[in-house]
């Protein structure tokens, strides 16, 4: 058999523990190849952390990106100028219970400029190609032991050649852990990995990004109001408006309480990608 390994990098606190544990020969075999798949729309201190990662990992980070999302977001259109895909936007259903629009961006905008990248400049393959009976990709992810829930959802979707590893879970490790592990390997806080206006987060993630990354805080603003802007693409033939803070206001309103937190994280986790790992 070939065997190909590849780390999942979100750039997040779990997946960078990963990278670390890898480039300390802690953990074995070495990845082939990184891969971040970029939205272009992350946080202004995610990309320096992946710069510093390139650095310091033996192997490979590539970066890959389907595009802006935001962008093809507000104009209605996927990674390729076609379907529109949504985000997880919160919106009032019947009764005026709470719900959420279907979310599509994670499979867009993350796992397939993965696939892509292992697909065709890993493995080599051409255009829809099949993938040979003696080769295997190798998946590590950083799911730790606190959401191990995800690690049966990923498996579930891996194909005949594809097979995930969860060494944090193996290791029992929770997010804690890892950020005690990086301290000391790290020279600055390592923080969660996602879309600035992604709807998966709680009041201290708004906090910070509105104090402390106000070029994040703006674009979260303007794709919060795209979405119930008259006429747009995005909420055409939507009974409700759409909300990326889960308390139905619009951002720009909302009295952000920077010590809360949803009941059990419930939101924080609740995306099955590796956009926050």
């Amino acid at each position: 058999m070939k065997d190909y390994h590849v780390l999942n990098l979100g750039a997040g606190v779990q997946s960078t523990t990963l990278a670390l544990l890898f480039a300390y020969d802690e953990l074995r075999p070495a990845p082939n190849v990184a891969i971040f798949a970029d939205t272009q729309e992350e946080p202004t201190y995610v990309y320096p952390h992946v710069e510093w990662l390139q650095k310091k990992c033996p192997f490979p980070i590539w970066i890959r990106t389907a595009g802006k999302l935001g962008d093809n977001l507000v104009r209605g259109v996927n990674s390729t100028g076609q379907r529109f895909v949504s985000i997880p936007a919160f919106t009032a259903g019947a009764g005026g219970k709470r719900g959420q629009v279907r979310r599509q961006c994670t499979s867009e905008y993350k796992l397939k400029p993965i696939n892509r990248a292992v697909r065709r400049e890993l493995l080599g393959l051409a255009y829809r190609q099949r993938i040979p009976k003696d080769m295997r990709v190798h998946h590590y992810i950083g799911i730790s032991i606190d959401e191990a829930g995800r690690a049966n959802k990923i498996r579930d979707r891996m194909k005949r050649y594809e097979i995930a590893h969860f060494p944090l879970i193996e290791r029992e490790w929770t997010r804690g852990d890892c950020g005690m592990w990086l301290m000391d390997r790290v020279p600055y806080d390592v923080r969660r990995s996602a879309c600035v206006f992604c709807p998966y987060k709680d009041d201290s993630e708004w906090f910070y990004l509105k104090t402390e990354d106000p070029e994040g805080w703006a674009r979260a603003l303007e794709i919060d109001e795209a979405l119930r802007r008259p006429g747009n693409v995005i909420n055409r033939g939507m009974d409700s408006p759409m909300y990326i803070h889960s308390s139905l206001v619009p951002l720009r309103d909302v009295a952000l309480n920077p010590t809360a937190k949803y009941e059990q994280n419930r939101f924080k986790y609740e995306c099955v990608g590796m956009c926050g790992v």
